[in-house]
């Protein structure tokens, strides 16, 4: 059953008959309820609606590389190399694109994948954006720092991704974080494809390395306080992040000289928010700072501004701990309030929280385009 064409397979399938009827009607319902979320997202007054987000790989065990099989590097996984967030690099146990194989078939599996999740949706973020350029791979059984970098044809990568996103007239935002070789975000920027610049890392590498003021941020940038990849803006601010990352091992530094330097780093930027009187004096609570945050990204000239859903309750957990495999629950942690109880939908939307939050947010004029050139 290995081999998706195989007279086993096809036998199997007669077989399972209704077990294959029954997953291609929860697929077209999901389709049919992706459609209809995303016509009452338009129907609201929301020039964007739905973002989908393209993941850098898929299950190694998965429908992907069963079907297409030969479009993947089996015995190799995507990673990253170590960096300032993770001493130990990365390992994320995806199989790789088969670069050669990607271009013997013109790219037609890239391009399906990119037509599917463009189908419901007024936008695209591309996880991990560098990977169009070159991926990180590592040999399976070796630690991360034993990986190589493998390049991938990026021009016509990047053509099939802006003539798809042209089609749908949807936005495309890449995340462009981490190890980034020179040359791509221009040639990101070039193709319309919007960058993401994440609050606390945004200091002046090139000069003092002090936080950078709103007005010297790129435009062309999804603009926000964290990711799925990195800590709740309620753990930053508290340096809960260090210590669960100390816990897990994940360190290679004492835990003293990472929260001495986190809290030195988070000082900054609280400092940066008061001097810009974005922090009200004496307003220090926690709740107060969150809001300065993002007080200070609708200050910027970015075009779109996230908001982590987390974050509008206060959950100081992350939803996902980059190169850990059965160390930490990554996806399964319910959204919860600071005390870590898990909140409904019907709570996140009367939260008081969240209403401050998007009062602060809307007196923000839309400033959305590329490539698809509609506004947010």
């Amino acid at each position: 059953l290995r081999a998706p064409r195989s007279p086993a397979t096809a036998r199997a399938r007669s077989r399972l008959l209704d077990r294959v009827d029954l997953h291609c009607r929860l697929a077209w319902l999901t389709a049919t309820q992706l459609a209809d979320a995303q016509r009452a997202a338009e129907d609201a007054g929301m020039e964007i609606g739905i973002v989908h987000d393209l993941a850098v790989g898929v299950h190694p065990a998965g429908a992907d590389t069963w079907a297409q099989g030969d479009l993947f590097v089996h015995g190799m996984s995507v990673g990253a190399p170590p960096d300032a967030f993770n001493a130990r690099g990365q390992d994320w146990g995806l199989p790789p694109w088969r670069p050669d194989a990607l271009a013997a078939t013109g790219y037609a599996a890239f391009r399906g994948l990119l037509r599917g999740l463009l189908a419901h949706a007024g936008a695209l973020r591309i996880d991990h954006v560098m990977g169009l350029f070159r991926l990180w791979w590592v040999p399976e059984g070796r630690p991360p720092t034993d990986g190589t970098y493998v390049a991938y044809d990026a021009e016509a990568m990047l053509a099939v991704l802006v003539l798809e996103a042209h089609r749908a007239g949807a936005v495309v935002v890449g995340e462009d974080l981490g190890t980034v070789e020179p040359g791509v975000r221009e040639a990101l920027a070039r193709r319309g494809v919007l960058g993401t610049s994440v609050l606390w890392f945004e200091r002046d590498w090139g000069g003092d390395g002090r936080p950078l003021a709103p007005e010297k941020w790129r435009q062309d940038c999804l603009a926000t306080a964290t990711t799925h990849d990195l800590p709740s803006t309620a753990a930053r601010l508290t340096g809960d992040h260090v210590t669960l990352r100390h816990r897990l091992g994940l360190l290679t530094r004492t835990l003293e000289e990472e929260l001495t330097e986190d809290v030195t780093g988070t000082a900054e930027w609280l400092a940066l928010l008061a001097r810009l009187r974005m922090l009200p004096e004496g307003d220090g609570d926690e709740p107060a700072a969150v809001r300065a945050v993002h007080r200070f990204l609708a200050a910027t000239p970015a075009r779109m501004i996230g908001v982590w859903l987390p974050d509008t309750v206060g959950d100081r957990r992350p939803q996902n701990l980059p190169g850990t495999w059965d160390q930490y629950p990554n996806w399964r942690l319910p959204i919860a309030d600071p005390e870590g109880h898990p909140v409904t939908l019907e709570e996140i939307t009367a939260s008081p929280r969240l209403h401050a939050l998007m009062e602060v947010l809307r007196p923000r004029r839309s400033r959305t385009a590329p490539p698809g050139e509609r506004p947010v």
